[in-house]
């Protein structure tokens, strides 16, 4: 058939639209194969000879895949607001986070790792080194796999718990039911709750402070002249202290003191230096929220660096605390509960983290970003806001949470009060129109106008005096029905919500019991 014929033209072009996803997908994939082969070509290089040898290789290039697939899940949730409210491009955000994940992990990623992580088993029970290998192994690939699996979902989930589930896993196969430290299990399982709960509840507080002191005043734009400085004061407070507490730990260790202390200075610093920036830009400035939401750009593209630094520095063991591990068994053949992270470890983490972010994390980007509800400026920067404030409130408090949730959380956070004040505004002008009902449109419409006009205490009085008017109309049957489907206005994807949830809640067992069965397949092929 001739290439021009008008039948055969648009079948051609769905070939070649088909063979372009393809192509991409295959860049994509073989990328990340090469560069596990890089790694375990280099492992074989420098490896000691003989089974524990090969099984460094093998768990090098484990670890290499583990660290491909954390940069595709988990660094979403550092960028994804910032690049769903439009503050970075997509390509700038994997830049910046891949510089940051990469800096964070070597610069601030420490020199020991504990091998059991949080403690989760008793390495004491624990038969030998070649078994402790065996089950490092098995909570590697384990947790790999359900991040791969999270990722093709389009599901950000937790790696640290994805690892905690491999190791629980596993060690269970190797030394019985009470190898585990269940009051620790426990202790985990709490946070699939209070983490996203937290990190919601805050991020939804600021996003009404900036509501109430901001978008609900008469004049928006002056009203950002005044609150953004002290709020991105507040943004500066949170984020150094929480970078001086977590992110530089392994090589500083401060308390909370010392901590907020630096950040208060860094608070001071940023106040007086954005009412400098705001004053001098302020006239060129659009009018109304397009204005204020363009003070919060660059905040958001510092919060993004500074949380991929501290992910990178905290989370990069995730990847090669086993890698360390089971390289520090081959060396002094024992069981150690902590193990040094030799620098081609840690520039495994690094690199795999970067490659993997780049090639597979626009998906989850996209999801945390704009997927779950929509983000302006403004709710972006209550997002990451909160995730560092929780971090420091949880610390405080000893409680277990999760960045990943925290994050997801208060995207949630702020999709639901959305919602919710939509659905109350609905209400409230329905409300105002049945105690109108018989007048005519220009005295409702009059009525409406100085409402919308109002500050929040206004319409509260205006609303009070209405109701209180003898003329006040009893609401029919059907009309209070109608004020109650207002309810059903949706801002956020429930879809995603259930998915979501569905995944945080099976990635400890799931990954254990993956983890068993990888234990039990190694065993079983290397026992004589």
């Amino acid at each position: 058939m001739p290439a021009t014929d008008p039948v055969g033209v648009p079948n051609v072009h769905k070939l070649e639209r088909a063979l372009l996803v393809n192509r991409n997908e295959l860049f994509r994939l073989g990328s990340a194969i090469l560069f596990i082969v890089v790694v375990m070509l280099f492992v074989m290089s420098r490896g000691p000879a003989g089974m524990h040898g090969t099984l460094l290789v093998a768990a090098a290039m484990i670890g290499g895949y583990m660290a491909l697939n954390i940069g595709a899940n988990d660094v979403a949730n550092n960028v994804g607001p910032a690049v769903g409210s439009h503050a970075i491009t997509l390509a700038g955000a994997i830049v910046i986070a891949a510089i940051f994940e990469a800096g964070g992990a070597l610069i601030a990623g420490g020199d020991v790792v504990g091998t059991i992580k949080n403690g989760i088993i008793n390495p004491a029970l624990i038969q030998d080194g070649t078994t402790f290998i065996w089950v490092m192994i098995g909570a590697l690939l384990a947790a790999a796999l359900w991040l791969n699996v999270a990722t093709a979902l389009g599901a950000p989930v937790s790696t640290t718990h994805a690892i905690v589930g491999g190791v629980l896993g596993a060690g269970i196969a190797a030394g019985g039911w009470g190898i585990a430290n269940w009051s620790e299990v426990a202790r985990i399982a709490a946070s699939w709750v209070i983490s996203p709960v937290l990190g919601g509840l805050i991020a939804a507080g600021f996003l009404y402070l900036i509501k109430r002191t901001i978008t609900y005043q008469p004049d928006i734009l002056l009203a950002a002249r005044r609150m953004v400085p002290l709020l991105i004061a507040i943004m500066a407070w949170a984020f150094v202290t929480y970078l001086a507490m977590k992110g530089l730990k392994h090589i500083w260790k401060v308390g909370i003191v010392t901590a907020g202390g630096i950040g208060l200075v860094a608070a001071a610093a940023a106040f007086a230096l954005v009412r400098v920036r705001i004053a001098r830009v302020f006239s060129s400035l659009p009018t109304g929220k397009d204005g204020m939401n363009e003070m919060f750009t660059v905040p958001l593209v510092f919060a993004a660096a500074l949380l991929s630094f501290a992910h990178g520095a905290n989370d990069v063991a995730n990847a090669v605390g086993p890698l360390a591990a089971i390289n520090d068994a081959v060396v002094s053949g024992g069981v150690a509960t902590k193990a040094h992270i030799p620098i081609w470890v840690m520039l495994v983490g690094a690199a795999g983290i970067s490659i993997g972010l780049a090639l597979y994390g626009p998906k989850l980007i996209r999801t945390v970003g704009s997927e779950i509800t929509e983000l302006d400026k403004a709710r972006a920067f209550c997002i990451a806001l909160s995730a560092a404030i929780t971090v420091i409130i949880a610390s405080q408090l000893g409680l277990p949470v999760s960045s990943t949730h925290i994050a997801v959380g208060g995207v949630f956070g702020v999709g639901f009060l959305r919602e919710y004040l939509k659905v109350n505004y609905a209400r409230m002008l329905e409300e105002i129109r049945s105690h109108h009902q018989g007048e005519d449109s220009a005295t409702v419409d009059a009525f409406l106008a100085r409402f919308d006009a109002a500050t929040v205490s206004e319409k509260t009085e205006l609303l009070r005096e209405l109701k209180t008017k003898a003329t006040a109309v009893e609401l029919h049957k059907k009309e209070r029905k109608g004020l109650r489907n207002i309810n059903r206005i949706e801002l956020v994807k429930r879809s995603l919500l259930l998915r979501i949830a569905a995944a945080w809640l099976i990635t400890v067992p799931a990954t254990a019991v993956v983890a068993a069965m990888i234990y039990f397949m190694l065993r079983g092929a290397m026992l004589p």
